[in-house]
């Protein structure tokens, strides 16, 4: 946690595996449950994207509806797999204004980011 805090400052720890920035905004779990395979596992409430294809870990999560810039967390070029658990909606994942790849309740899993791997850089919520 220590050196994770380091490289992407501005964040509380929640939990020995968690951080928490901007007071809850942005969620950052580091590692997958123990025993747990690699699966879409993003909890209720929350869009997911993962560092690694298949849901691979360090895991970051949001909420929020709109744009919003994943440098702000250091989550630019970053994602590799996408998760959505939220009821309704979806969400753009964008290299800056070029779309990319889309998750939302009617297709709420992207185990693969390819072609598009470590592109996004921007997210774009719609919330009805």
């Amino acid at each position: 946690m220590a050196n994770y805090l380091a490289e992407h400052p501005g964040g509380a720890a929640i939990s020995d595996n968690e951080i928490s920035y901007q007071n809850g905004t942005f969620i950052v779990t580091l590692r997958a449950p123990t025993g747990v395979l690699a699966t879409a596992d993003c909890p209720s409430g929350w869009y997911c994207f993962y560092e690694l294809p298949n849901f691979g870990y360090p895991r970051g999560r949001l909420s929020s509806c709109g744009r919003q810039n994943l440098a702000t967390w250091q989550w630019q070029d970053r994602v590799e797999s996408a998760h959505y658990n939220l009821g309704s909606g979806s969400v753009w994942f964008y290299y800056y204004d070029m779309k990319l790849f889309a998750v939302g309740t009617g297709n709420r899993v992207r185990s693969d980011a390819a072609p598009y791997r470590e592109w996004p850089n921007y997210v774009d919520r719609y919330c009805p």
